[in-house]
């Protein structure tokens, strides 16, 4: 009788090469070229897909594992929140504004990151990429799902969370992120890899997850604050791809060096326009505040990129081109986007309010250089107009960037009492944009971006109504039927906070007196 031979144990790194590597095969009867059209049509040249390396070597069998576990945990607490009544709890009814922008403007991201993903996932020869971009692709959909369940239980007592999904494919200001997402999974795929694992991932997705989920706890609100961190754990693996990434494509050939610097100049600039409603949302709706958002720039992007940009610089890249610009506006973007919010209200399924005076000398604090000499007097004036019954709503459609897609709100660098216009001509029609930058990245790609879907064109062109609607009747009002093309409901959704359903029904669970939810 022979003696069993016990076979040796793999280690992690030959078992992450045996779950990966292990499983691909050449084609055989099909050219490897034909099978994989995707990974060379942008010009990036790899030699050597086994030079890929994961640092965190992680198969699917242990990730199922891990990601188990923290499914687990994060629903236990959830449903806690929900039986508690953990609505409740937060600190004033003006957060859930920053909650819903959030489920109308960031979680259908998490769902255009999945396809993205499996899509990239499929494009690459090399099979660690494939992979790696696989288990990408099912994080982004647990955090689309997970997102999605955390706040459903704040759509049970509170207006404008009722159509998310509808509304991100409608509601002019939701265009900015979906025309993001959608600019860059029509690119190749080692361009989505640049835009999304690198330059918004590892580059800005801190300015996201980490401020705005700590704002979450400070105003009560953990349900929130529970998925936040449960999708920041998954965020450090994504950010370790987007920067394996970059150095992958940067070491295999010399001539993969301007391609990969004119992404990064491109997605460095596209992420930092996407950002300014999470400024907005970090100083000015968040009531009990953590950091403005000129400190979570400083913090997480201009002493961690100083760093990641000296290291990548021996591979000949530089920082963005839009660096200097981006940290300029650190002081001004949260102030411009929030006006426009407050002056577009009629529109956007939330509601906006003046700040208060403590508010305004908190935001005169951190922002000592700017928004005393140039916003405050803007608040005050507008405060005054509203207390006389002259609140404010713009009910006009304002000119969008053609690119970013972002009204015309930014200024001048240099200047910040001066609209930033820029225009350029493509094929005898004119287009306009918010900044050079994105100017630049018009023109390079101007047969990309003549499709934009923009809202404004849109309604005036009449595909914004709902079908059978009559615009020659008498009586009719583009305005109403518009926010009935968006599923709102005037009056419940929008508008002032002061006097919302919101507030009151706020204050009534609270046992607040009338002006309790706003102390």
């Amino acid at each position: 009788m022979d003696t069993p031979v016990l076979k040796k144990k793999l280690g992690l790194k030959e078992r992450y090469a045996a779950m990966t590597r292990g499983l691909a095969w050449d084609t055989s009867y099909q050219p490897m070229d034909k099978v994989f059209p995707y990974d060379t049509y942008e010009g990036i040249k790899i030699h050597d897909w086994d030079k890929w390396e994961d640092p965190f070597r992680l198969t699917m069998d242990a990730y199922w594992k891990y990601q188990g576990e923290k499914e687990k945990k994060l629903y236990a607490v959830i449903e806690a929140f929900a039986q508690n009544n953990g609505q409740t709890g937060v600190t004033d009814a003006r957060y859930i504004n920053a909650l819903k922008i959030f489920l109308t403007a960031v979680t259908p991201l998490e769902y255009y990151a999945y396809r993205g993903f499996a899509h990239v996932g499929r494009q690459f020869t090399g099979a660690g990429a494939r992979v790696a971009c696989q288990m990408q692709s099912i994080d982004e959909l647990r955090h689309n799902q997970t997102e999605t369940h955390a706040l459903s239980h704040y759509n049970k007592y509170f207006n404008g969370m009722h159509s998310a999904k509808h509304m991100f494919d409608r509601v002019w200001y939701l265009s900015v992120p979906k025309s993001f997402f959608e600019d860059a999974y029509t690119g190749g795929p080692f361009e989505f890899l640049t835009a999304v694992s690198f330059s918004f991932e590892y580059v800005l997705t801190n300015l996201l997850f980490v401020p705005f989920m700590s704002g979450a706890a400070h105003n009560g609100d953990m349900s929130t604050v529970t998925f936040g961190f449960s999708a920041q754990s998954d965020e450090s693996r994504h950010m370790t791809l987007g920067i394996e990434c970059i150095k992958f494509m940067l070491e295999q050939d010399p001539a993969n060096v301007p391609i990969v610097q004119g992404w990064i100049d491109k997605w460095f600039w596209r992420g930092y326009r996407l950002l300014s409603v999470v400024a907005m949302m970090q100083d000015y709706m968040l009531p009990k505040r953590v950091m403005s958002w000129r400190e979570s720039w400083e913090m997480y992007v201009e002493e961690n990129g100083e760093s990641l940009f000296k290291d990548l610089a021996r591979y000949g890249i530089r920082k963005p081109k839009g660096w200097i610009q981006a940290c300029e506006g650190k002081d001004h973007i949260s102030h411009q986007t929030f006006a426009v919010f407050y002056n577009y209200n009629a529109a956007a399924p939330i509601h906006t309010w003046i700040p208060k005076e403590e508010e305004m000398a908190w935001l005169a604090e951190k922002y000592p250089e700017t928004f005393n000499q140039l916003y405050k007097p803007r608040w005050d004036y507008w405060r005054e107009q509203a207390e006389q019954g002259n609140r404010f709503y713009q009910k006009t459609l304002p000119m969008l960037c053609q690119t970013c897609q972002i009204p015309m709100i930014f200024t001048e660098p240099g200047d910040p009492t001066q609209i930033a216009y820029r225009e350029t001509e493509h094929k005898g029609d004119k287009y306009h944009f918010c900044s050079d930058h994105c100017k630049d990245i018009f023109e390079n790609e101007p047969e990309k971006y003549v499709q934009a879907w923009l809202p404004p064109q849109q309604i005036y062109q009449g595909n914004c109504f709902k079908e059978g609607v009559d615009p020659t009747a008498e009586g009719f009002d583009p305005l109403l039927a518009v926010l009935d093309y968006y599923n709102m409901n005037v009056g419940r959704d929008n508008f002032d906070f002061e006097g919302s359903e919101d507030q009151k029904n706020f204050a009534a669970w609270r046992g607040d007196s009338a002006e309790g939810s706003t102390k």
